[in-house]
C-alpha cells in the first residue's frame, strides 16, 4: 500500500477520533479507512491506535507518528501550494 496515502488516512483517524469520520471526510468506506491503518500498523510494526466500540485514540507510539506525519502532510501541501 502506498505509505504516504496510509500517513494520510491515519491523520484523518486520529484528528477525528473516528474511523467512520474519517472514512467519510476522505470519501472512503470505514473498511477501507480501517485497512489503510491496519497495513500501517504492520509495516511499521507498532499499533498506533487504540481502538473502541466509541472511539479511537492515539498509543504513545501513535502520538509520536502523527506529530511527524502531519508535519509531513502538511510539508507537502506547502510545497504543491509553492508551484501554483
Amino acid at each position: 500500500m502506498d505509505r504516504f496515502y496510509c500517513m494520510k488516512v491515519f491523520v484523518a483517524v486520529a484528528s477525528e477520533g473516528s474511523f467512520s469520520d474519517a472514512a467519510r471526510k476522505l470519501k472512503l468506506s470505514k473498511a477501507s479507512a480501517s485497512k489503510y491503518i491496519s497495513a500501517l500498523e504492520e509495516s511499521l510494526k507498532v499499533q498506533l491506535l487504540h481502538r473502541t466500540t466509541r472511539r479511537v485514540s492515539l498509543t504513545e507510539e501513535g502520538k509520536i507518528f502523527f506529530e511527524h506525519s502531519q508535519r509531513i502532510l502538511e510539508d507537502v501541501e506547502e510545497a504543491e501550494e509553492s508551484l501554483s
